[in-house]
């Protein structure tokens, strides 16, 4: 991925590593669009930063996201960059009957979303000159964290995905990278934003555009502290990292 001149799509880009990328990645030369369910939090990021656009779009509407996506198309029909970013973090008891609505809306937003908007920009991004497709799992996809099963299962579903479609996409226009974060302060779980044991966001997202720049860019943009958990399984650790994670 060049590191400026592309014009990207950030859903989810009203908070944490959504809102933090917009803003280095439009401080870099690139055009910013991002996506989220309230339009006044738009209105106010995007008065604030005059170089990102925002959309409202919840991602869990399926009838939404194509119509969603021929309007920014149609507005910028240089789109060439998607990052697929908007998730939620929900812990589960599994023995509770009442997990299930959370396990279904994490599985919605967090795999079909990013599913269901690469489909429907798929046929735009092929077309162009150069492009890519984005989509943020997890540290979590490699080893879970027991206390939020669904999360994890959709992070390491989504890995799977990726890989599938970055071979689909060989010898095509669209490169295909998967950003799979460590623990972040952001408020992706209550107590996250300020824990001694998560990464501070500036430090992640600084890591994260060295990567970015990279020429070629790696397929998988995964910072130093996330690598005890990507590594896991290859190193014969996956027993002493789950323990670990989880107590």
């Amino acid at each position: 991925m060049t590191p400026n001149g592309n014009t990207i799509l950030i859903t989810g880009g009203t908070s944490g590593i959504g809102l933090a990328l917009a803003q280095t990645l439009a401080a870099q030369g690139n055009r910013i669009i991002i996506s989220g369910r309230r339009q006044a939090l738009l209105d106010r990021i995007t008065a604030e930063h005059p170089g990102i656009t925002g959309y409202a779009l919840d991602v869990t509407d399926a009838a939404a996201i194509p119509a969603f996506v021929a309007r920014v198309v149609a507005a910028h029909p240089d789109l060439n960059v998607l990052v697929n970013n908007a998730g939620i973090m929900l812990g589960e008891d599994l023995t509770d009957p009442a997990h299930l609505a959370q396990a279904e809306a994490m599985v919605t937003t967090n795999l079909l979303g990013p599913i269901r908007m690469t489909t429907a920009l798929l046929p735009h991004l092929k077309a162009q000159a150069r492009a890519t497709v984005i989509n943020v799992t997890s540290g979590l996809a490699f080893v879970p964290l027991a206390r939020t099963p669904t999360y994890s299962a959709t992070k390491a579903a989504l890995h799977s995905y990726t890989q599938s479609l970055r071979h689909q996409m060989r010898g095509s226009a669209v490169e295909v990278l998967e950003l799979a974060p460590p623990a972040v302060q952001t408020d992706l779980m209550p107590g996250q934003a300020t824990s001694p044991h998560a990464m501070p966001l500036a430090d992640y997202i600084a890591e994260v555009a060295g990567l970015l720049a990279q020429d070629p860019t790696p397929p998988e943009i995964c910072v130093q502290r996330v690598g005890f958990l990507r590594r896991a399984e290859a190193e014969g650790q996956f027993d002493a990292v789950f323990r670990m994670l989880n107590g």
